[in-house]
């Protein structure tokens, strides 16, 4: 950004000085004005035109005003001037009318960053409007910037100090702070820093419009977050613009916001329905990398566990339609939780027979001994299920498991109304009557679950059956331990 250099103090008061006087005089004529909000504007520009000439007097004696005062309230100037001429141009007399024009273009060239012609200038077309803050600890300023933006439809809020600045933004939801950086107290690199360092306004557009000057606190600025760098006296145009592109900004970003929530509602929707079937660590891979669960399903090498309550339709027989359902959720509940917490996947409930699987949809190379360890803690758990019924006044149950290990159909299975993930396929079968030959308390494996794993698996009795609809002998065993099982919490994928 281009920075000007300063004409000399002494030069420029010599040339508003004598302008000053004259419109002072055509103001004083022009103080009984018929509309009152003329009356008002022309009573704003007298006090400012006097708070300038006094400033350009003290500033040519080398006194004490700043640079930075000087075009704060040469600011002021113009934007009256301007306003008068957009507004009340036709309640006003011609020789008024060109003096202020005369008048705005001086001050517009004490460092206007772009040149205005007059006050007729068009405006910019503006369709978005928003609530702005302006905060400036100049009165003067702040009431132009009111004007100024509440002709383009905007809502205006406010500050004469960074504190209060603040005060408004925790209260308030605001789209865009117009901030002066030289103020009492806490300055504007202060309240940009805290802006943009807050998680719910740091997307919030943020103007900087500043007498001062200095090349590198326009990059500490920029550096900073703030969206553009105005000079007073402002251009009221470019201003305009720069707001509606910062609205435009804002609103992208809220869209960008709202889509974002969207899609975490979605997840946490999906994480909540599958996380019922599945392990977090699953829906978390699944949703990260969409493709791990393909439709149509593909073929897997997987282990298949099922489990049967003994004698089940026995036991329901004395019991009423509410306590066979109590029954089955502290059951299943439990059982779910275990099999989750070792990686598998619940395929289906059928009555009180749960059939989950491992190694998919999410591939593993240990999936027969996660499913044996997983068939342990299950006839381990059994002894809690049976304390929460005897309390309940329900019976105690035993359960007879099976797992067995294969090649399978896995995948997204139904049509296109309902569809469900699960597997197909002969190894399906066998597990199911494998866990028809389970005994309470036992856990029956196959042979191929029994190579899967090898020697560290303890057996008790083995036996060659022969099943409905299997046409070959199965050999099964009975597990009664595994060494070095797989640890259930904070494996990664």
């Amino acid at each position: 950004m281009p920075i000007k250099t300063a004409p000399h103090k002494s030069s420029r008061a010599h040339a508003l000085t004598p302008l000053l006087a004259r419109a002072a005089l055509l103001v004083a004529g022009h103080s009984g004005a018929t509309n009152p909000e003329c009356a008002e504007v022309l009573e704003k520009l007298s006090l400012a035109m006097t708070k300038l000439t006094t400033l350009l007097q003290m500033s040519e004696q080398d006194s004490v005003p700043s640079d930075h005062d000087i075009r704060n309230v040469a600011g002021a100037v113009k934007g009256y001037s301007e306003l008068l001429h957009e507004d009340f141009g036709e309640l006003i007399n011609p020789e008024l009318a060109t003096v202020i024009q005369e008048l705005a273009t001086a001050c517009n060239g004490m460092e206007a960053s772009l040149p205005t012609t007059t006050a007729t200038q068009a405006r910019v077309s503006t369709t978005t409007s928003g609530t702005i803050l302006a905060v400036d600890d100049a009165e003067e300023n702040r009431d132009l910037l009111r004007r100024y933006l509440g002709r383009d439809g905007h809502q205006v809020l406010t500050a004469n100090s960074g504190a209060q600045a603040l005060a408004v933004l925790q209260n308030t939801d605001v789209d865009l702070v117009i901030l002066d950086l030289i103020m009492p107290g806490m300055d504007g690199d202060e309240v940009l820093e805290r802006i943009k360092s807050h998680e719910d306004w740091r997307s919030m557009g943020v103007i900087v419009i500043s007498g001062q000057q200095d090349r590198e606190g326009i990059v500490r600025c920029i550096e900073a977050g703030a969206d553009d760098y105005l000079f007073k006296p402002f251009n009221p145009v470019l201003l305009r613009a720069r707001i509606k592109a910062g609205l435009e900004r804002k609103r992208w970003l809220d869209r960008e916001q709202a889509y974002r929530e969207e899609l975490e509602r979605n997840q946490r929707f999906i994480r909540h329905t599958f996380g019922r079937y599945v392990s977090d660590e699953i829906v978390a891979s699944l949703l990260e990398e969409p493709e791990g669960l393909k439709l149509g399903g593909d073929q897997r090498e997987v282990s298949i566990l099922m489990a049967d309550i003994r004698q089940f339709t026995t036991l329901c027989e004395g019991l009423e339609a509410s306590e066979v359902v109590r029954l089955l959720n502290i059951y299943l509940g439990e059982m779910s939780d275990i099999i989750l917490e070792h990686q598998g996947t619940i395929d289906e409930f059928i009555g009180d027979a749960i059939l989950a699987i491992f190694g998919a949809p999410v591939a593993r190379e240990d999936h027969a001994r996660r499913a044996v360890n997983c068939a342990l803690a299950m006839q381990n758990a059994i002894g809690e299920v049976n304390r929460i019924n005897t309390e309940a006044g329900l019976p105690t149950i035993r359960v007879g498991i099976s797992v067995n290990s294969g090649s399978v159909i896995a995948g997204n299975i139904g049509s296109d109304k309902r569809t469900k993930y699960g597997v197909v396929g002969h190894e399906v079968n066998l597990t199911s009557r494998i866990a028809d030959q389970a005994r309470g308390g036992e856990i029956l494996i196959s042979q191929s679950t029994l190579d899967a794993i090898g020697k560290d698996l303890e057996i008790g009795r083995r036996d060659r059956i022969l099943a409905k609809g299997i046409n070959q002998p199965i050999d099964i065993f009975q597990v009664l331990d595994l060494d070095n099982p797989i640890e259930t919490g904070g494996e990664s994928l």
